[in-house]
């Protein structure tokens, strides 16, 4: 995982701002803490961080390749999962490879399908390309938008960052907020709209989309989207189907040339991966894998249960160390520690967040560090399999709103009386709340319940899970840690978003 940073002007020479994209690069640091590099050419500057994970020697970036007597160079933040495949086509189509890494696969890949290159990639990845021919930008980011991108014009610069904090570097950037922003920091948040910051004029690349910018402007173009289908397949079929995907999902985002690693909460996600890791690693002649865990002090003492939190993790913990054997670190937090670094976790994310659980994450991922670079997560588990209160109860299903953002009255008090006197927080919140069902494509064949539940699980994955992948992201980057989620694989969740609810929901 890396930081990237970039701008292109068609309209003046930028080739000597060396001191511009340096500063914006160096915002970046915790990203990518192992290496850097630059790219400069009359039109385009690009800064990159390098976090190694795979191929050291080889995956040095901004990276060009020549193809066909032209010029092609990236700028990469990501992993890509179907690596194995698209080399192997590649190779048949006469490319030649330097090295393994993911980043010259893709940039090859770029080179070989243009436009449609996002249509063949399987992972996380948000990236840049300039075609020193065509004089062209190239942009893109993952399904999900678990890889950041932001970006914005100004004085005819197109700036891009994988922060904010980088963008607001660029000396003719200047951090301001308006209504809209203000709508989206107390009405919205911690969530935002896809698209948007609460920055004026800050935007970012929605998830599966991909952009253009030449000299006649930028266009956006969405490449992917849950697609509504009949679901044929009986209960057995199933889980089968679902277990394949989960499997290939996690033995894929297994690879890795530096040390890796499992978040296990003792939930059944964690515990999942945990165990489907383990017996991969067992079959491979592969030691046990290191796991992690999160607890607090005196929290034996002191837990409650609650919907979200049903009963204590440890017990689960030790069960599944004891069963796969694997190399355990209990890491234990304090309090004050938490509240100590609640600054640092808003200062990671750019904006205010989750307050005690995004420093609590921020801690976690710190210690994480210090064993290992690489670590699977059990996040987005909840969102696909309908895992939070909110999919069962009626108040939530009945709310006509973000079923996590209620308090809409209590929001609107925080605001000065003469900025409130101007913005409706419940207004705005209604907007982008229908604007959101508007997008969902039922099917005829779609039950009244399935059809409510579509709704629940489409808020859920647009707005939810994108709080919590940013939240992973930048709590976990500001450490220098690469985080994946194999639930999260675009594949999956497709198949999971057409398997009716009440074969989702058997039993409960």
């Amino acid at each position: 995982m890396c930081g990237i940073v970039g701008i292109v002007n068609y309209n003046k020479n930028i080739s000597n701002n060396y001191h511009i994209i340096r500063n914006m690069n160096n915002t970046l640091g915790n990203r990518g803490p192992d290496e850097d590099g630059y790219y400069f050419e009359n039109n385009v500057n690009f800064g990159h961080k390098r976090l190694i994970v795979i191929d050291p020697k080889g995956g040095k970036q901004p990276m060009s390749a020549t193809f066909g007597g032209n010029t092609y160079t990236i700028v990469y933040n990501g992993q890509i999962y179907n690596t194995k495949e698209l080399k192997k086509e590649l190779l048949e189509n006469g490319f030649e490879f330097n090295g393994h890494c993911d980043t010259e696969i893709l940039l090859k890949s770029y080179i070989h399908y243009g436009y449609d290159v996002v249509n063949h990639l399987n992972g996380i990845f948000s990236f840049a390309i300039w075609d020193s021919n065509k004089k062209e930008l190239y942009v893109a980011r993952d399904h999900f938008g678990i890889k950041p991108f932001f970006y914005t014009f100004i004085n005819n610069n197109f700036i891009f960052a994988s922060e904010i904090k980088a963008i607001l570097e660029h000396p003719e950037v200047s951090a301001s907020i308006d209504e809209l922003g203000i709508s989206e920091l107390f009405g919205i948040g911690p969530a935002h709209t896809p698209g948007l910051t609460v920055f004026k004029d800050i935007y970012e690349l929605k998830p599966g989309y991909f952009g253009v910018f030449d000299k006649y402007g930028f266009k956006m173009e969405r490449y992917w989207k849950l697609k509504s289908e009949k679901h044929e397949d009986d209960f057995d079929t199933t889980c089968e189907k679902i277990k394949f995907l989960l499997d290939d999902a996690i033995q894929r985002q297994l690879v890795s040339d530096v040390p890796l690693g499992l978040m296990l909460s003792g939930g059944l996600d964690s515990s999942i991966i945990t165990a489907y890791a383990s017996n991969y690693c067992k079959k491979n002649g592969l030691p046990a894998p290191d796991t992690f865990s999160v607890d607090y002090v005196d929290n034996d003492k002191n837990f409650h249960k609650s919907d979200f939190q049903p009963n204590s993790d440890n017990y689960y913990i030790d069960l599944m160390v004891d069963t796969f054997k694997t190399k355990h670190h209990k890491i234990v937090l304090d309090t004050p520690e938490l509240s100590k670094y609640l600054k640092d976790s808003m200062v990671a994310r750019d904006l205010p967040g989750m307050a005690d659980v995004d420093s609590s994450f921020q801690l976690f991922c710190r210690e994480i560090k210090k064993d290992i670079t690489v670590v699977l997560s059990g996040e987005c588990s909840d969102e696909i399999f309908a895992g939070y209160p909110w999919f069962f109860r009626e108040d939530a299903l009945n709310s006509n709103t973000f079923p996590w953002s209620i308090a809409i009255k209590e929001r609107q008090t925080l605001l000065n009386p003469k900025i409130g006197e101007k913005i409706n927080l419940k207004e705005y919140i209604d907007c982008r709340y229908n604007q959101s069902l508007n997008e969902i494509e039922f099917l005829e064949t779609d039950s009244e319940e399935t059809k409510e539940k579509r709704k629940i699980s489409y808020l859920t994955q647009n707005w939810f899970m994108q709080t919590l992948l940013d939240r992973t992201d930048r709590t976990s980057m500001s450490n220098g840690l690469e985080v994946r989620v194999p639930f999260c694989d675009y594949r999956l969740v497709q198949y999971l978003w057409n398997v009716p609810w009440e074969m989702k929901a058997l039993g409960r």
